[in-house]
């Protein structure tokens, strides 16, 4: 028992000595600079607090953009590019980050780019495909629906036929990207009427795709304001979703633009969808939507 009672005091006595006191103090000097050094690698390692600007690279070509100055501080990967004849080829057309962006050194920025020689894809088979089947399969194929053609056929609203150019195009063929394909269709035993989309407030995207899977063309496009196709909506449609007016496949389907950004659409899908107000000859209460432009 007096044996432990002198370890323990001989424990203290170790621990508020000169030597223990030193050694200790040394070794906690050695971790605060341990740690200290370390945050500092990490931040000189991971650039903290140093952000550069992203450059605008738009119209440049590749070779340009290696020559720039501080390009040596990004990695550079292309990963798209797309046919433009307008835009000379190789050049930029989009970039992520977007230029003016701060970044740390190192960031990677991808590029698209316009390919140099048109691309090309292969044409699918269509024939005896519903319409909609093919609609979609050829907006998947980078392929664009162009006019609907109707022909009396045992097959309803099956592709008779597919064309590119006014000529027959057949599967395997090889087409550029983006190429107009006109389908030939089959109307059944007789012509029948079809209802017309509602098509008020989509993208202009969104409202051929309606209409041409409605079995109906898309007609002429009036653009109501300055807009683009990026912000461009639907204001008016004629003929309209509710037209008395038969309307059978391979009709024509006009279509008014504006702006999203400048027009106050969710209102006018409410008024538009308010039984109670009168129509006008296109669908619109003209004084309700006097309102929309405050």
């Amino acid at each position: 028992m007096s044996e432990a009672k002198s370890d323990k005091k001989s424990f203290l006595r170790f621990l508020v000595s000169k030597v223990f006191l030193k050694n200790f103090l040394i070794a906690m000097i050695i971790v605060v600079l341990s740690v200290f050094m370390a945050l500092k690698f990490l931040d000189i390692y991971t650039g903290h607090g140093h952000e550069l600007e992203i450059p605008n690279y738009m119209g440049k070509a590749l070779s340009q953009i290696d020559s720039v100055e501080f390009n040596h501080n990004f990695d550079f990967f292309v990963i798209d590019s797309i046919y433009d004849n307008t835009k000379p080829g190789g050049s930029t057309v989009s970039q992520d980050p977007l230029p003016g962006s701060m970044v740390k050194k190192g960031r990677n920025v991808y590029l698209t780019v316009v390919a140099i020689l048109p691309e090309m894809v292969i044409m699918p088979d269509l024939k005896d495909l519903t319409l909609r089947q093919a609609v979609n399969i050829l907006e998947s194929g980078k392929l664009k629906v162009g006019k609907l053609m109707y022909s009396p056929s045992f097959d309803k609203n099956a592709v008779l036929e597919q064309m590119f150019m006014g000529d027959t195009v057949f599967p395997g063929d090889t087409i550029l990207k983006g190429s107009i394909i006109d389908l030939l269709v089959g109307t059944g035993d007789k012509r029948y009427k079809v209802p017309v989309p509602f098509l008020i407030g989509k993208t202009r995207d969104e409202a051929i795709y309606e209409i041409n899977v409605a079995s109906f063309n898309l007609g002429n496009e009036i653009l109501m304001d300055s807009i683009t196709d990026e912000f461009a909506r639907v204001f008016m449609q004629e003929p309209t979703w509710d037209s008395e007016i038969p309307c059978f496949p391979g009709d024509s389907v006009h279509l008014w633009y504006k702006s999203g950004e400048d027009f106050d659409f969710e209102t006018y899908l409410l008024v538009l969808s308010s039984d109670s107000l009168t129509l006008d000859s296109l669908g619109i209460n003209v004084d309700s939507l006097n309102l929309l432009y405050n």
